[in-house]
């Protein structure tokens, strides 16, 4: 990662005497864009210190216990609203599976924990607008379900 900051930096130093006025007036507009988003990002940040409170035994208990269609609504909210990387997303589907949580359960958690974002909402309604990002969750959420259901399906369990 500290490769690219030394790239980025002898870049703009190459710039720089190249030609001063546009490295100059390049790096004030980045400034401004970038103070722009702080805001931003900032709600982010805090938002994401509260989910990251959310344990994966915490996760685990409320999966894992419940009635089939318990569960998958249990997963498609707790998805939602739970951000995780993906590299730590799928080792927990795997210890979710081990641990007896059904497919169905999982495929809704996995799925909703990748195509809604609750958490990113402030974010994407800076850069989507309000209407696009309501839109584009609501789908992610119904698409999800949907997955859901069909990896329910396959694995012959049963919702009720």
């Amino acid at each position: 990662m500290y490769t690219l900051y030394y790239i980025a930096g002898i870049a703009v130093l190459i710039s720089f005497f190249a030609d001063r006025e546009k490295t100059i007036k390049g790096l004030k507009i980045g400034w401004k864009k970038f103070s722009k988003i702080l805001g931003t990002y900032l709600k982010l940040l805090i938002i994401l210190s509260f989910i990251l409170l959310i344990s994966d035994q915490f996760i685990i208990n409320y999966l894992g216990g419940q009635a089939p269609f318990v569960g998958l609504i249990m997963g498609l909210i707790i998805g939602s609203i739970t951000m995780m990387p993906g590299f730590i997303a799928y080792p927990l589907a795997g210890i979710l599976v081990s641990r007896g949580v059904n497919y169905m359960v999982v495929a809704a958690f996995i799925t909703t924990l990748m195509l809604v974002g609750v958490a990113t909402y402030p974010v994407e309604k800076e850069y989507f607008g309000i209407k696009a990002t309501i839109w584009r969750n609501i789908a992610g959420f119904i698409i999800s379900a949907l997955i859901a259901v069909a990896t329910g399906v396959l694995y012959g369990e049963v919702l009720v």
